[in-house]
């Protein structure tokens, strides 16, 4: 009889858990636009025109958006096509790829505030960084030059050191967040109660208490089934300031596709993170999902933990564009010698129209001279990356990419093998993590530069989500991530062509799934 009750308080949590009254709200929504669309039956011929005049306008506003990629509009297209009708109205619901107006203007009022101040105050020694990197590798100063524009100045003076695993970061996080003095800045798309997010919350309710700055960000719907509603308010009342990104609506015309997927924690302003890892226990393998969970992480002390550190407050006045920011309150105490290297921080939004983490991933394939090696969770390319990439490996590059052996999402995981045969016929190596989920972003070219951050190859990341990372030039933080990579690849499955599914049926079942991949 205990059995049975406890039974039954478990499906009773999950019913009407967040999650379940969400997924309730969400098909008594779809249940009543059915009912009336049966209604309106009556009027078939005027509602088919109607849709059918929505559909041309909606594929023409596609058309001629020149910042939409191909693959997107051809989905699309084949949608207007195949359901010429209701085609019009699941575009205007769904297909939108910008985030909502307000989010967009808000956006954008943050950073006509935050750029100027971003390089103003890493001037002039963004200027030398990028002099000294340009007299010893040219070819990386131009990438280096590129992000300058886009607002994303390059540091010296910096020590980095690189984490294999959630595991390794979480000693050094902590002891980070038990020397803050000034203030604490945590932003992450998932935050999940248990013995990560529990230690870590410790030390900000102690530091908040003893007066240090500290603010959460956190992702609504990425914490949906981690944090209980409105979990802002408990922390607030902690003295913790927290914003709740994007919150996470149940409603069927969902403008919810563009979530904050950036990992940051700076402490003091002197001392950043980033990286793959979220707060959450199956990041540090406390829990098991999908077998052992691989993931890296990255800190930089010194001047280039200025990057993250205006990235956070940016995003930080767009959701509290009420507040004033001493910008020159937040920058680096301390000057750090610096180990040899460069580091440049970088951010990419889907507001600006400008794909600058897949520009920066473009860069790196483009300019590989010996070899190339990519950790992604998610594999689903765009032409501009398949091509990319197919050039590298046939011009002689030794490229080599590391995906997981256990997926998290099924569909998706053969979404991405759809990708394997080309790539491996035409030179490129893949290997998958058998321990269990690759969930790294790590890119190591020519031990000359890499880079470790929260953007997947896939088109979430690169053309909806907010996300960061840091591009790391020279110095002996990429020894450890050479090594890393190596390690990785001793325990990984290398994937022959045999193993991919190249028959007639195999290759149409995969342009049936690269071709919906941008609906995904």
């Amino acid at each position: 009889m205990g059995h049975a009750a406890q039974k039954c308080k478990q499906i009773a949590g999950k019913l009407f858990s967040r999650v379940g009254v969400t997924v309730l709200l969400l098909l008594v929504q779809v249940v009543w636009l059915a009912l009336q669309f049966n209604r309106l039956a009556a009027y078939a011929s005027w509602i088919n025109g109607f849709g059918m005049l929505l559909s041309v306008l909606m594929c023409l506003v596609l058309v001629r958006q020149d910042s939409t990629v191909p693959e997107f509009k051809l989905s699309w297209v084949i949608l207007f096509i195949l359901m010429p009708v209701p085609g019009g109205l699941l575009y205007l619901m769904w297909g939108d790829k910008r985030p909502a107006y307000r989010l967009r203007r808000r956006m954008e009022r943050a950073v006509e505030l935050a750029e100027p101040q971003r390089c103003a105050l890493a001037e002039p020694q963004a200027r030398e960084a990028l002099d000294a990197l340009k007299a010893g590798d040219d070819r990386l100063a131009h990438t280096a030059a590129y992000l300058e524009t886009r607002g994303f100045p390059l540091f010296a003076g910096t020590e980095s050191t690189y984490y294999p695993l959630g595991d390794d970061w979480l000693p050094d996080l902590l002891a980070a967040l038990e020397r803050a003095e000034r203030f604490i800045f945590l932003e992450f798309f998932i935050i999940g109660e248990g013995e990560m997010w529990g230690a870590v919350h410790d030390i900000l309710r102690r530091k908040a208490a003893a007066g240090v700055d500290v603010r959460v960000i956190y992702d609504d719907a990425g914490c949906v089934t981690g944090l209980p509603y409105r979990y802002w308010k408990r922390l607030e009342a902690e003295g913790i300031r927290a914003v709740s990104f994007n919150p996470f609506v149940p409603m069927v015309n969902l403008v919810m596709n563009n979530r904050d997927h950036r990992k940051i924690v700076v402490v003091d302003g002197d001392v950043a993170f980033t990286g793959g890892a979220n707060l959450a226990d199956e990041y540090i393998n406390r829990k098991d999902r999908f077998g052992h969970w691989k993931d890296s992480a990255v800190r930089l002390q010194g001047a280039a933990a200025w990057g993250f550190t205006s990235m956070f407050l940016e995003f930080w006045a767009a959701n509290r564009p009420d507040e004033t920011i001493d910008w020159p309150a937040y920058a680096p105490r301390t000057v750090q010698p610096g180990d040899g290297g460069f580091a440049q921080p970088f951010c990419d939004s889907p507001v600006d129209r400008e794909d600058v983490a897949k520009n920066v991933y473009l860069e790196l394939i483009n300019q590989a001279r010996r070899s190339l090696r990519i950790c992604t969770p998610y594999l689903i390319l765009d032409n501009d990356l398949l091509t990319a990439l197919k050039l590298a490996a046939r011009r002689g590059v030794d490229l080599r990419i590391y995906v997981p052996g256990i997926p998290d999402k099924k569909t998706i995981y053969q979404l991405s093998r759809s990708y394997f045969a080309p790539l491996i016929e035409a030179g490129v190596r893949i290997f998958t993590y058998t321990p269990g989920f690759l969930h790294a972003k790590t890119w190591l070219c020519d031990d000359r530069v890499g880079a470790v951050g929260t953007v997947n190859l896939d088109y979430r990341s690169l053309y909806l989500h907010f996300e960061c990372g840091t591009l790391l030039y020279g110095g002996p933080v990429l020894n450890a991530v050479a090594a890393d990579l190596t390690a990785l690849e001793a325990a990984s499955a290398p994937v022959a062509l045999a193993d991919c599914r190249t028959d007639l049926p195999g290759t149409l079942v995969s342009a049936v799934l690269r071709l919906l991949a941008p609906l995904c």
